[in-house]
């Protein structure tokens, strides 16, 4: 099952080589022509030795026989030594030119392979669910898009390539080795099988390390990224030390798992050094007892030296290449895992029905896996065009109502379900929904861009220049951010740090709301997206909202009275239940939560900037 398994991981990232092929093909095509380039050499020395220098007969026969007449036979090669020296040069020189071939066209198929991979990563993540991203860490996922893409570069670009090769070189060193001395090149291949067991012996055992040293890897990578990007929470708590001694530990355990695997593959290594020497040794007392009973000649005794060694690399080779696949099937099965996440998928015959209808929530009823309901029986209607308030505590389903209308979490059939105008969501097109329900979180992320990029990241590409910057300008007037921005030194040029950092709270969420607002969608949805400005600043804002927002239907949701009073319709949440529903004063004289939290909040000032 295991093994399976693993075809399958291999067969899931190697279908991104289709495209380079014809180089793979050229690379070792190439590489074994040098490879035979590389054992001419030896075969020109051992002539010149035993049969121009020594007098040993030539064999030699089609065109080399005629060169070799043409140039006085062997007193004539005897006066022109340079003849084989130009020889053993020319050989080599086609060897480099092989070389040469072998590693472009190598560099192009691995970098084609590599783009391919990269790109499908980039886009099936983009495609996955929302709740994919909420199980695994950034850091984990970047982990296994960087470090775990170069592991398999390296596996479809050398290891691949160098099995094949030493396969060919392997049966080509015994075809040119048996016809010389049988004897010698039996005991020469007999020591193969023996690498080839004990490296299967130490092949689970590198695998097993590998996967948690890369397992490990990822959990640093994890706790790096989180750290830098809650840096501005380390330094206001004074966390450095914590994060420290947070970061060793993880780090500590990285290093220990990999000097683990220092041992066992020192290990490997050593083992196959010793059979390595043992064979070389072997074939050096075997080759000089046969040139000293006459056996084979002192050319032949030295080309043999030759092949043997070339024959003994690949056999220690066998050792970086069982090393490599295990790490490569490590991070295949890394990599198989995001590939073959299943994306998010519309029902078939999906439909964009129209958006600036009625939003009905009947009966819903929702839970993460494992846990209590966070939503338990939810009914309500938001009438279009209306503004609808949304007010209960941490952990009251406010936010969850919003990501099911939005389909970043998919609603159970058996669960109730979410109507626009009638048409169920789950039977809409995701990409329809999430372009017509504009959503403003409390946190909102801008990117590290200008803030014209950022707002202006909704319109269409398309957009001239001139248009751009003049709808850019209205949201953010809209939005009561545009006198902030003109007060930077660089206006709407001004480029925000990752994550918007250099923007206050405020200003970042005024942001976000400019960007949505430039969507211009019938459903507008803003989660607690003014609790970072002040009671004034939120009266100005939902004000320009109201005058601005023409027919699109509205939902608010905060903890401030201030921001819901004004709405059509206010829902109070509890544990997941509707406690209360109906408009602000009927919500007042029922004396139940809505009025208990009213009471705390409206103070004098707060008063004031509602205008009562």
């Amino acid at each position: 099952m295991a093994q399976t398994k693993a075809k399958g991981n291999y067969r899931t990232i190697l279908r991104y080589v289709s495209g380079s092929w014809r180089f793979y093909l050229l690379a070792l095509t190439a590489s074994m022509l040098a490879t035979v380039f590389n054992f001419l050499s030896p075969q020109i020395i051992r002539f010149t030795v035993d049969s121009v220098i020594g007098e040993e007969p030539d064999k030699l026969s089609g065109f080399m026989l005629n060169f070799y007449q043409a140039v006085g036979g062997r007193e004539g090669l005897r006066s022109n030594l340079i003849f084989c020296a130009v020889a053993v040069v020319a050989v080599a020189a086609l060897s480099g030119l092989c070389n040469l071939t072998s590693r472009i066209s190598t560099a192009k198929a691995s970098e084609g392979f590599v783009r391919r991979l990269r790109n499908a990563l980039y886009a099936h993540i983009q495609k996955l669910p929302y709740q994919w991203h909420m199980e695994n860490q950034t850091g984990d996922i970047i982990q296994r898009c960087t470090s775990d893409v170069e592991t398999m570069r390296s596996f479809v670009t050398n290891q691949i390539l160098e099995i094949c090769r030493v396969v060919f070189l392997l049966i080509f060193a015994v075809s040119m080795m048996f016809p010389m001395n049988a004897m010698m090149t039996w005991a020469a291949i007999a020591f193969i099988p023996i690498v080839a067991l004990y490296s299967g012996y130490f092949h689970k055992k590198i695998s097993k390390k590998f996967r948690e040293a890369d397992e490990a890897e990822g959990v640093l990578s994890a706790a790096v990224q989180e750290n830098l990007t809650g840096v501005r929470v380390v330094r206001a708590f004074g966390r450095e030390k914590y994060e420290i001694e947070r970061f060793d530990e993880k780090n500590n355990l990285f290093s220990e798992l990999w000097v683990k695997l220092g041992y066992v593959l020192g290990a490997y290594w050593g083992v196959g050094d010793f059979f390595t020497g043992i064979q070389i040794l072997t074939i050096l007392a075997l080759g000089t007892i046969q040139t000293v009973n006459g056996s084979i000649t002192l050319g032949e005794f030295l080309v043999f030296l030759s092949y043997n060694q070339t024959l003994s690399w690949p056999i220690r080779s066998l050792g970086r290449i069982i090393s490599d696949l295990s790490k490569s099937g490590v991070s295949a099965e890394r990599l198989s895992y995001i590939l073959n996440s299943e994306e998010e998928q519309d029902k078939p015959g999906a439909v964009e029905a129209p958006m600036n209808q009625d939003v009905s929530f009947q009966h819903v009823t929702y839970r993460f896996e494992g846990e209590k309901a966070v939503l338990d029986d939810v009914t309500f209607t938001i009438p279009a065009g209306s503004t609808f308030a949304i007010l209960g505590g941490t952990g009251s389903g406010k936010s969850t109502l919003m990501h099911l209308l939005d389909r970043l979490y998919d609603l159970p059939e058996e669960c109730g379900k979410i109507t626009v105008g009638g048409v169920n969501i789950q039977d809409m097109k995701r990409s329809w929904i999430r372009q017509n329900v504009g959503m403003v979180l409390q946190e909102p992320f801008l990117f590290s861009r200008t803030i014209e990029e950022n707002i202006a990241s909704v319109l269409p590409v398309q957009t001239s220049t001139e248009d751009r910057l003049s709808q850019v300008k209205q949201a953010a007037s809209i939005a009561c951010v545009d006198d902030a921005i003109e007060g930077f030194q660089d206006g709407y040029g001004t480029v925000v740090g990752e994550r918007g950092v250099t923007l206050s709270g405020g200003q970042k969420q005024r942001v976000a709301i400019a960007r949505m607002l430039l969507q211009k969608a019938p459903i507008m949805v803003f989660d607690d997206s003014l609790s970072a400005v002040d009671a004034e600043t939120d009266s100005s804002i939902r004000k320009a909202l109201h005058e601005n927002l023409g027919g699109s239907t509205v939902i608010l949701i905060s903890h401030r009275i201030t921001t819901l009073m004004q709405a059509d319709t206010i829902l109070v949440l509890e544990d997941g239940k509707i406690a209360e529903i109906g408009t602000h004063d009927q919500l007042l004289s029922n004396n139940g939560i809505y009025k208990s939290i009213y009471d705390i909040q409206m103070n004098q000032e707060d008063r004031e900037a509602a205008g009562l």
